[in-house]
């Protein structure tokens, strides 16, 4: 039977985390959900861990990602939305911990109302994970729509990949970019938002991020440099669609303009320069903003601290 929930899975190289996460998903409250395994060419002992868990449950699949989709976390993703037989996906990682109510209280949100997402309260974890769960269903919500773009892409509103739930049609005509190894999701999420869809964020923390220095998280933060050349692919993608779609603001500009001040490795600068396609006068209006941009960050940290 169709289920009504299909949850993605990639995995590489997860043995030792996967089965709890595993076991949070058979914990779920509700139930009609399938789960598609996909391993992205691993080379530990995942399949032998999980297939006790698959044989007995058969809401679970294990694959292997087939080589028409790049290897990495977008290619494994886009296989799954392939495979995806529910109304509605969620992506969950291999090594984080799921709220038992997370499926029940998104699929009620979705059920009940004609909205496209449903957006949950997402926080990390270090060490073992503390199993003592808020049950309750009273929570706070609030409606988000393309007005929020800005607010997604400034991380004010994190759009978090494990955090949101999607009826699947909204991957019809949006999918990961493949080639991308950092902020893929950042960059088709705000995509997708920027559409005219309309979702619902409910205040209840759903899901729990386990966090360790092998994370894709972990490395761009260590400055690994194939997921901030990612960074910088995610960004031109980003700017280019609102560019395309007219929601590309000053204030956007001047955010990502800062940002690239610690891409100089990359020449982020110009490629943003170029990819918004600006007028001769707004090219030279916002050089000039780039080359007085670190003095009046230096000045702004100074006032911060005397004001403190």
């Amino acid at each position: 039977m169709k289920p009504i929930v299909t949850i993605i899975m990639a995995t590489y190289n997860r043995a030792h985390y996967i089965k709890e996460t595993l076991v949070s998903i058979q914990n779920q409250t509700f139930e009609d959900w399938e789960c598609i395994i996909i391993d992205d060419g691993g080379t530990d002992n995942t399949q032998e861990v999980i297939t006790p868990i698959i044989e007995k449950d058969t809401r679970f699949q294990f694959v292997k990602r087939n080589d028409s989709y790049q290897k990495g976390l977008p290619g494994c993703r886009n296989y799954g939305l392939d495979l995806a037989k529910g109304d509605y996906v969620i992506f969950f990682d291999d090594d984080d911990i799921v709220h038992p109510q997370n499926l029940e209280l998104c699929t009620n949100e979705l059920l009940k109302n004609k909205y496209a997402f449903c957006r949950y309260d997402r926080t990390v974890f270090t060490g073992d994970f503390d199993y003592k769960f808020d049950y309750s269903k009273e929570y706070n919500s609030f409606t988000i729509g393309t007005k929020d773009v800005a607010a997604l892409l400034k991380h004010k509103l994190p759009f978090n990949s494990c955090a949101v739930m999607w009826k699947r049609e909204c991957f019809d005509k949006n999918r990961f970019v493949e080639h991308l190894m950092y902020a893929e999701e950042w960059e088709l999420y705000s995509r997708i938002l920027s559409s005219g869809v309309q979702g619902i964020s409910i205040e209840k923390c759903l899901f729990f991020g386990r966090k360790h220095p092998n994370s894709n998280t972990g490395e761009f933060y260590n400055n690994n440099p194939i997921r901030k050349a990612s960074n910088k692919e995610a960004i031109l993608l980003v700017i280019q669609n609102l560019k395309e779609k007219g929601l590309l603001t000053n204030s956007l500009l001047h955010y990502f303009i800062q940002i690239s001040l610690d891409y100089k490795e990359f020449d982020l600068f110009e490629s943003i320069l170029n990819t918004a396609k600006l007028s001769f006068v707004n090219r030279i209006k916002w050089k000039l903003f780039y080359v007085f941009l670190p003095l009046r960050l230096y000045l702004y940290r100074i006032k911060k601290k005397l004001v403190s």
